[in-house]
């Protein structure tokens, strides 16, 4: 390690990455502009994305980001580390290219051995052709792709599409009150426009860092799923800001990106089920020292979740309909009186997003389900 470098401790790094991500305190703004500056919110629940931008917005109102949806000017697709993310228009044409390395390699690891002997590039071409016309569940893919080659796998054409073929969840499935199933349609169909033929890497990283920074070479390759980014870094160094953790690694950032003081105040914060907060690092003990595992199986992303105590992950939060309706936490450790009480009326803040302000809120210790 350089020792000129100035070393940023763990909780300096906490308050950094929760300030550039609106969770100190929210902030007003558009939904828009917020999902941008964020590089997308991780959506793979679909409902996920509304519970992100109230913990993050002042006075935010689920039926604005319903629009943004149902307008074509954010969409949910297949990006980021291969896994559905909530993006503005414009940064899926963006995005999305820079992205199909990642989804190539997970659908080879997944299902490659299982079409070894198939036409590849007749699948994804046939998959195009029918997700520009309409849009196509998985479960219809395996039937229409199954029928066309009876001899190979159904199954794993059917994830070859979805994987490889550049393609958006259509609307009414993610849009607040509605439902619907995962059907697919391409971008260029959906959006009316081609995905950018030669977008700029250097330009992603930069945003990566400006939002989740100070960030280690590791870091950017675990939100990304891209690899062999060394290189990137390097020929962006001239231009950032390098400091050290505590462990000596390098970290970069963007010269701008704000490190606020360790000891500022961080209030309660609700995420909902996989906020990219909690995925997007290599090193994930700036917000979860403990390495703890989230207990979150995948759901519609607005009964569930993660909860921020003085800035780290220290309690998980559910959300139970029904006559025994109630929003329960589960803190990790004890909690004191003045802690409970603003867990408390953050939830009661919540509920009126999710459920009734008049539902009860229990709060306990260890596993509560």
């Amino acid at each position: 390690m350089n020792a000129s470098l100035r070393v940023l401790t763990r909780r300096e790094l906490n308050r950094a990455t929760l300030q550039r991500q609106q969770l100190l305190q929210r902030e007003p703004g558009s939904a828009a502009e917020l999902i941008e500056r964020l590089v997308g919110l991780q959506a793979q629940a679909p409902l996920a994305a509304y519970v992100a931008l109230w913990s993050r917005l002042d006075g935010f109102d689920p039926a604005e980001l319903s629009e943004l949806m149902t307008s074509r000017k954010a969409v949910r697709a297949t990006l980021l580390r291969a896994t559905i993310h909530l993006v503005t228009a414009a940064d899926c044409l963006t995005i999305w290219p820079l992205m199909y390395p990642v989804a190539e390699r997970g659908f080879r690891g997944a299902f490659g051995r299982q079409l070894a002997n198939a036409d590849l590039g007749a699948i994804i071409a046939y998959g195009t052709e029918l997700l520009s016309q309409a849009p196509y569940s998985r479960t219809k893919l395996r039937e229409v792709l199954g029928e066309r080659w009876p001899d190979w796998d159904a199954n794993a054409m059917a994830y070859a599409v979805s994987y490889l073929v550049g393609s958006v969840q259509v609307t009414p499935r993610g849009v607040w009150g509605e439902t619907g199933q995962a059907a697919l349609q391409t971008i260029e169909s959906w959006l009316g426009r081609k995905p950018e033929p030669n977008p700029s890497i250097d330009a992603l990283v930069l945003r990566y860092l400006a939002a989740f920074g100070p960030a280690s070479v590791a870091d950017i390759q675990m939100w990304s799923g891209l690899t062999r980014l060394r290189e990137v870094v390097d020929r962006l160094r001239p231009g950032l800001r390098v400091y050290a953790d505590e462990d000596g690694r390098e970290l970069y950032d963007v010269p701008d990106g704000p490190v606020p003081d360790a000891e500022t105040p961080a209030p309660p914060r609700f995420l909902p089920e996989f906020d990219n907060l909690m995925l997007s690092h290599a090193d994930r003990r700036r917000v979860n020292p403990t390495n703890r595992t989230m207990p979150l199986p995948p759901g519609n992303g607005a009964a569930m979740g993660s909860v921020l105590i003085d800035g780290d992950y220290a309690a998980d939060w559910r959300h139970y309909r029904g006559d025994d309706a109630s929003l329960r936490i589960s803190t990790h450790e004890p909690v004191g009186a003045e802690v409970r009480d603003a867990l408390e009326a953050e939830a009661r803040d919540l509920l009126g997003l999710i459920g009734s302000k008049d539902t009860p809120v229990v709060v306990t210790t260890g596993k509560a389900w």
